[in-house]
């Protein structure tokens, strides 16, 4: 089973714009875990394999003007395993990753700590809300998570940030 991301992801955090985010071309192999149920597939992406574009100006925009050159976001995933329903094309699929924030080769800021759920159904909390699309027949689908990051220690990342705050994702690809 194979997941690939799509164009038209967004990512929001606290109470800024949401970013758009074209990560087609990310994604990777799944394996298929044991399980008892012929219905529920249990699946884990070997965080190795898996590949996640970065944000950049290529790839992303922010209202509507894209990243400014050099600013750039890489994504380090850590665990992406969960279900999937084959009766009622739910998914879902707990997310751990660091998001490695960098202007241009000399200037790093701490990781940023996203843990979350990425589901087809609702989300909701106090900042943001979502909804997913059930894992349709051609095999497209949308996730959406909540996360609430936690502080870095960088002092200028945290107030900038808010942290900690939260912060909702939009995941569009497809699991064939």
């Amino acid at each position: 089973m194979q997941l690939n991301s799509l164009e038209g992801c967004r990512l929001k955090i606290g109470k800024y714009p949401p970013f758009t985010y074209n990560a087609y071309g990310g994604g990777g192999q799944a394996e298929l875990l044991p399980n008892q149920d012929n219905n529920l597939l249990q699946i884990s992406f070997p965080p190795k394999t898996f590949s996640i574009p970065p944000l950049t100006s290529k790839t992303t925009k922010f209202l509507s003007f894209p990243f400014p050159p050099g600013f750039k976001i890489e994504i380090a995933m850590d665990q992406l395993e969960g279900t999937i329903d084959k009766n009622s094309g739910e998914v879902l699929l707990k997310l751990e990753s660091k998001f490695l924030f960098s202007i241009g080769a000399w200037l790093k800021f701490p990781n940023l700590i996203v843990k979350t759920l990425l589901k087809t159904g609702k989300v909701k909390s106090k900042l943001h809300e979502g909804e997913g699309l059930l894992l349709q027949k051609n095999g497209s689908t949308k996730l959406v998570g909540i996360s609430v990051i936690p502080e870095t220690g960088n002092k200028i990342l945290d107030t900038f940030l808010c942290l900690p705050n939260e912060a909702l994702a939009e995941l569009r690809c497809e699991i064939k």
